[in-house]
């Protein structure tokens, strides 16, 4: 009976490894980033459909890192590291907004179609969209749905915009989430983000380490 319970523990965390993979895969070729999307169509190529299969975000997104590591190898570092600079520069043209870098450029995950992902703060929510048109940038708005807390959403307004062909989303918060991160849709943590100090650590000590503050 212990061999059997085994046995099938070793194929179920066989499946989730295959999963995990192949999620990992098809974000990385198809640039989709709805992790559960690409739950669901790893597991449909794979014929795989039972729920204990099914691997958490966090093992495909632990996949994704090894799959650029060994797929794209040097041309990923140096992708990364030029979405960090740029992230960088942005950070300071907007540091009246006490700006974090958060996301696949901040985690390590960056690919070509990733745009540099800050939020912005203030308590003035049409205080960004006036300092893009005093700076004669043209950007798009939208809404998106943070998860603030446990308990709490909020409706932001994420401005979109292009500069050296490199994208950039800039969510509005208000200032007293400074004190604490929207949580990630990855494992409903608070998101990892940077300061423009820490992203300045990064960039000096490695260009692929994550390390991040929440």
């Amino acid at each position: 009976m212990h061999h059997a319970r085994q046995h099938t523990q070793t194929q179920t965390a066989e499946r989730r490894r295959r999963l995990a993979h192949e999620a990992a895969r098809l974000i990385a070729e198809s640039g989709i980033r709805d992790y559960q999307l690409a739950k669901r169509k790893a597991a449909s190529r794979l014929g795989i459909h039972d729920d204990a299969s099914l691997p958490r975000n966090h093992e495909i997104e632990d996949a994704l890192r090894e799959y650029q590591r060994l797929f794209a190898g040097p041309d990923h570092a140096g992708l990364l590291r030029a979405r960090r600079e740029a992230a960088a520069q942005a950070m300071d043209f907007f540091s009246s907004f006490s700006p974090r870098l958060v996301g696949p450029v901040l985690d390590g995950t960056a690919d070509a179609r990733s745009p540099v992902q800050l939020h912005l703060h203030s308590d003035d929510e049409d205080a960004v969209g006036r300092f893009l048109e005093d700076h004669r940038i043209p950007a798009d708005a939208r809404v998106q749905k943070l998860r603030m807390d446990r308990t709490r959403h909020a409706d932001v307004t994420v401005w979109g915009f292009a500069a050296d062909g490199v994208n950039f989303d800039l969510a509005v918060l208000p200032r007293q989430a400074l004190r604490q991160a929207p949580l990630s849709p990855v494992d409903e943590q608070p998101m990892a983000r940077a300061s423009a100090s820490q992203l300045a650590a990064l960039l000096a000590s490695d260009p692929v380490t994550t390390h991040a503050g929440r």
